[in-house]
């Protein structure tokens, strides 16, 4: 045992850090391939209906700082040209952080792209609305059946010299 995991005179000891993070980690990977597995139906569900209406092209941007963070704007583009996105409801796919489970939900187009954004800022960049935070834009080009994400994390830094002579 460490000098940092002795408990104090009276304390029970902590649980081992180790089995808290391996457990963690299993929980991680689960829910990845399970968002893994979901993603091919979920695009297929989406890009389906944005190519019947003609859509080329879906651009999210997104900020967040602070502790907080949203959808900023979400763009439909059929070539150049800015576009509507169609009202109709698709179902999606999502899975549950701690849980075996994958939840069917119904959304808007609309809704759905932001959901899923959102979904993929929290597999790819967890906290990326924390402190100074992230901002950036999702692609989804349909032409290419491909979403691309591009992404800017903000920092503070600074150095400091003293010098004595």
């Amino acid at each position: 045992m460490s000098d940092n995991q002795i408990p104090a005179p009276g304390q029970q000891p902590l649980p081992a850090i180790d089995s808290f993070v391996a457990s963690w980690e299993q929980k991680e990977r689960a829910y990845r391939e399970r968002a893994s597995a979901v993603l091919e139906d979920n695009k297929k569900a989406l890009f389906g209906i944005l190519t019947e209406h003609g859509i080329t092209a879906v651009i999210v941007n997104f900020d967040g700082y602070g502790d907080s963070g949203q959808i900023e704007d979400i763009t439909a583009q059929r070539g150049d040209v800015a576009v509507e996105l169609p009202d109709e409801r698709i179902e999606i796919f999502r899975p549950g952080w701690d849980s075996p489970d994958i939840e069917r939900q119904t959304h808007t187009v609309r809704e759905a792209i932001e959901v899923l954004s959102y979904d993929f800022l929290a597999q790819t960049h967890c906290g990326w609305e924390n402190n100074d935070g992230a901002y950036g834009d999702f692609t989804f080009d349909v032409t290419a059946g491909s979403i691309t994400l591009d992404y800017n994390e903000r920092y503070t830094a600074y150095e400091n010299y003293s010098h004595e002579f």
